[in-house]
């Protein structure tokens, strides 16, 4: 029986489900019940009826998954798997920020610790931040956006509003320059350019368009358009590839590389079933307060 195999026979005795971020390894997709966005896994954790998520991804991803579902056993297989966005916002500069505006509403991106969210009116992701900004948000007049500078100038501005915006950012993402676009394009001039919101507004500037993994999916899906440059996570090209046979991907930086995402492997996968860690353990006062921002996230899916 082959490591694959050893995956799936676990996951049945268990009654586990696996999921998988867009930005994991590829040998991780090809274990997974449901690859997808936070927003996607998110909603996959809520209706599963499985007793234990293995949650590939990054620390904040399990905690959510937790919080929705705090009867369910949540396994993230590799514990150091962290977010630096989500570590760039703590509860002290939170609440510090929070009594300096006492009538602002916070909301926050969901690359966040639990004890961040607890502190927060509602959570978004880049897939529905625009929504919840003209609909959630319509009527708030001072609104602080945590952590990341990136996404909350781009929703800002899609909503045409000003946000007070946390000085946070992803440091993969960053990483793309507009002249690695522009390069790029060069190469291949019949592409198109897809981006994600959490790129500076410069390179947003040079795309074609601007969304999240799940909406580069779907655009990806139904364009005529062969070529396509991806300005995200590397890892997002194998989805991309896989779904779109007929077309072609490219990265627009090479340079875009998650290394927390690229900690989980098959290895550890398998060790998560065999022996159950690692479990996510929260303060049920925190799951409570932050759940109260989630659910009000999974409104506006």
């Amino acid at each position: 029986m082959n490591i694959v195999e050893k995956i799936k026979d676990l996951k049945r005795k268990r009654n586990a489900v696996i999921l998988v971020h867009n930005y994991q390894l590829p040998e991780v997709h090809e274990v997974a019940d449901y690859v997808g966005d936070s927003l996607g896994l998110s909603i996959k954790a809520a209706e599963t009826e499985a007793d234990v998520i293995v949650f590939c991804g990054v620390y904040f991803m399990a905690e959510t998954a937790k919080i929705i579902s705090p009867e369910k056993i949540v396994l993230i297989p590799e514990k150091t798997a962290g977010c630096p966005m989500a570590d760039m916002v703590t509860v002290e500069a939170l609440k510090k920020k929070k009594k300096e505006h006492p009538n602002a509403k916070v909301v926050c991106y969901v690359n966040t610790t639990a004890e961040v969210k607890a502190l927060c009116d509602i959570s978004c992701t880049s897939g529905n931040a625009e929504r919840i900004a003209k609909e959630a948000l319509k009527d708030v007049e001072e609104v602080i956006f945590v952590p990341d500078k990136c996404l909350g100038s781009y929703v800002a501005e899609k909503a045409g509003r000003e946000f007070m915006l946390w000085p946070g950012f992803c440091p993969s993402h960053v990483k793309i320059l507009p002249e690695h676009v522009e390069a790029q394009k060069k190469k291949y001039p019949n592409a198109e350019v897809l981006v994600h919101p959490e790129c500076t507004p410069q390179v947003r500037d040079v795309a074609d368009g601007v969304f999240s993994t799940d909406g580069m999916c779907k655009y990806s899906k139904k364009t005529k358009v062969k070529e396509l440059i991806i300005g995200t996570e590397i890892g997002m090209l194998y989805r991309l590839q896989k779904e779109n046979p007929d077309k072609k991907f490219y990265p627009a930086s090479e340079f875009a590389v998650c290394p927390n995402m690229k900690k989980t492997n098959l290895a550890s996968v398998l060790t998560a079933l065999e022996d159950m860690t690692y479990a996510v353990e929260l303060d049920k006062e925190i799951m409570d307060k932050a759940r109260l921002s989630i659910n009000k996230m999974l409104e506006y899916k």
